[in-house]
């Protein structure tokens, strides 16, 4: 009996820049769709960027229509402004997710690295270039697509296990 291919969206959240990779899983086969990044204006107010990332994700699900998705969790930093900051992003990053009527799965950065490197303190260098490796096809052109390609890796591998 064939595995049936499943479509999955990784998002790395940001406000300047939100990162998406898609990828299929079949079984045990990886397979890379397309990457990306949608950014907002730096110019304009907050309500106008995430709209504006709103609508671009809302424009990547549309065209690549993902049957599951998955986004990483926040990580808190010292700059409280910029983590809240960063949780607006990534709210409408799951909003856009619910939306389209999927289940928005959630990995810690700490997760990803272990899934994809084998150690949850790999630094992004290493994370870009197993994705390269677990994906020969991607080419990735920001560091937002490539960590957005690690989270939708660690979902095909983590998927069923771990939902929230």
């Amino acid at each position: 009996m064939k595995a049936h291919a499943i479509r999955i969206i990784g998002i790395d959240p940001g406000l300047r820049k939100t990162g998406w990779g898609l990828v299929t899983s079949e079984g045990t086969r990886l397979s890379f769709i397309a990457c990306g990044s949608v950014n907002s204006d730096e110019k304009k107010p907050l309500a106008e960027r995430l709209r504006q990332l709103h609508d671009g994700l809302s424009d990547v699900f549309r065209l690549h229509a993902p049957d599951e998705a998955a986004i990483e969790e926040t990580f808190v930093n010292k700059d409280a402004q910029a983590t809240l900051k960063l949780g607006h992003a990534r709210g409408v990053a799951m909003l856009v997710g619910a939306l389209h009527g999927l289940d928005v799965s959630e990995y810690a950065p700490n997760q990803v690295k272990k899934t994809i490197v084998g150690s949850g303190h790999a630094e992004k260098a290493q994370i870009h270039m197993m994705v390269r490796v677990l994906l020969p096809k991607a080419d990735p052109k920001t560091d937002d697509a490539a960590d957005a390609l690690a989270i939708a890796l660690t979902h095909a591998q983590h998927r069923g296990v771990r939902k929230i």
